[in-house]
């Protein structure tokens, strides 16, 4: 059976993925879970190659995430983990979800549950303190981690062999730029709304909305997703893959 096209990445989220791809391609792991996989951009491309599950709590995204995922052959729920039996996992994963967390140490215990023994934990965050700006007031960010304070965090929870790469040079400085320029100039459209509310627009911003314009995003970025590999150690995100000991 023929599977239908895979839904579009925006341009950060594609070199993210250039990241992200490499290493699961590298584990080969038979399950995966995903938490917090928003619209299932890269839920629809794991569920192509692993028992794929995938976690969004906010209804609007998993509505989208829905129609994109199963027809892969996975499958997404709109719960948290709290609300899931407990089952090992090869794989789990959290795309830009820690940072959106106040206690990121409680976060990371939560998830290990999850984690079957000798399996992988395959994070991705927004790098460098110092670059905290306006577009992370309006997504709902409460930090962004040094690659040694992840790692050591990340070691905290009980986990070894852990890699941290960065990604994003040079295009992810150039989008960043923008995005924090509009941001600042931008009131919030709910200026009360809560870290939580925050998050859960924050996921469905900056989406390509038709087929077209992602295939020409894909297209576009090839370049910067091969530039990026000859400084992998400077940009604007990091990568954290560790083993659960």
């Amino acid at each position: 059976m023929t599977r239908p096209p895979l839904p579009p990445l925006a341009i950060r989220a594609w070199l993210r993925y250039d990241v992200v791809d490499r290493v699961v391609d590298r584990l080969r792991p038979r399950t995966v879970l995903e938490v917090g996989c928003g619209q299932g951009s890269f839920g629809a491309r794991m569920s192509r190659r692993a028992a794929y599950r995938g976690l969004e709590p906010d209804p609007i995204s998993y509505a989208v995430a829905a129609q994109s995922i199963p027809p892969q052959g996975g499958e997404v729920l709109n719960v948290t983990t709290g609300e899931l039996e407990v089952t090992p996992y090869d794989l789990v994963c959290a795309f830009e979800v820690l940072e959106h967390i106040e206690d990121d140490a409680a976060a990371l215990a939560d998830w290990t549950r999850f984690v079957a023994p000798g399996g992988h934990l395959l994070l991705s965050v927004p790098a460098d303190p110092r670059r905290f700006g306006p577009m992370d007031e309006h997504a709902g960010h409460f930090r962004r981690y040094t690659a040694q304070g992840l790692a050591a965090l990340v070691r905290a929870s009980g986990y070894e062999a852990v890699e941290v790469i960065t990604y994003g040079w040079p295009l992810g400085y150039a989008l960043e730029a923008v995005r924090n320029r509009v941001d600042a100039r931008r009131p919030m459209a709910a200026p009360d709304a809560s870290m939580a509310e925050r998050t859960a627009a924050s996921g469905r911003l900056m989406q390509p909305q038709t087929g077209a314009v992602g295939w020409a995003i894909a297209a576009a970025t090839v370049p910067f997703r091969a530039l990026q590999r000859l400084r992998p150690g400077t940009g604007i995100g990091l990568v954290v893959l560790a083993r659960r000991a």
